[in-house]
């Protein structure tokens, strides 16, 4: 059955803010821990909302305050550290012309998605962007993933879910949708692959072989 929709996670699967993220958590936890986090403790929770992860890390229920310096710090070295991965561009213009409905699904608030998409010229391809702000649940429960498919008005046997974390994988495949992970993600391809996606592509590319 032919692919008909398109739906892609943000961070590290078509926009690289893999360093952003990664010096934004080191930033906001700094002295916050008995034991210094380092790059090796942030990677593997890399994916799941912004708060979610800050209670992990911390241990601590109210995490508002450092989810605020988090952002600020983001925002302010995002254009500096971020950029988009290779062949995203002209893959997403291939499947625009072919008719393919296109969206974005991301665990980020709207303004650092967008900010993200218009700094690397891609938010002109996408028909839909739902944030963790549109929804009850983000990522790894559907209702992002749903919520696209609706928006969209897509049969989810001819929609994709790319992404390049288990949350990604696990959301896609709740939803009903048929999912594709990233071999260039920090977690790493046999990682993913454990999670079970319908496809893993190496080169961003191979996507135009899987819409067919």
């Amino acid at each position: 059955m032919a692919i008909t929709t398109a739906l892609f996670d943000l961070d590290g699967t078509i926009v690289d803010t893999n360093e952003l993220i990664i010096q934004s958590f080191l930033h906001t936890l700094e002295g916050q821990t008995a034991e210094p986090y380092t790059r090796e403790h942030i990677i593997p929770h890399m994916g799941f909302a912004l708060q979610e992860q800050l209670r992990f890390f911390t241990g601590k229920d109210d995490v508002d305050e450092l989810a605020a310096r988090y952002r600020t710090y983001n925002v302010e070295k995002h254009d500096e550290l971020v950029r988009e991965f290779p062949y995203v561009r002209e893959v997403l213009a291939e499947l625009k012309q072919r008719g393919v409905r296109l969206g974005v699904v991301t665990n980020k608030v709207r303004m650092t998605t967008m900010m993200g998409l218009k700094l690397c010229g891609l938010d002109a391809y996408m028909d839909t962007v739902v944030t963790v702000d549109d929804v009850a649940r983000g990522k790894p429960e559907p209702d992002s993933v749903l919520k696209a498919v609706e928006l969209l008005q897509a049969d989810p046997a001819e929609t994709i879910m790319v992404g390049d974390s288990k949350y990604d994988i696990l959301a896609g495949q709740k939803a009903g949708v048929k999912t594709v992970g990233v071999s260039w993600s920090l977690k790493g391809e046999e990682h993913l692959m454990s999670f079970g996606p319908d496809y893993m592509i190496r080169d961003m590319r191979e996507l135009l072989k899987i819409v067919g």
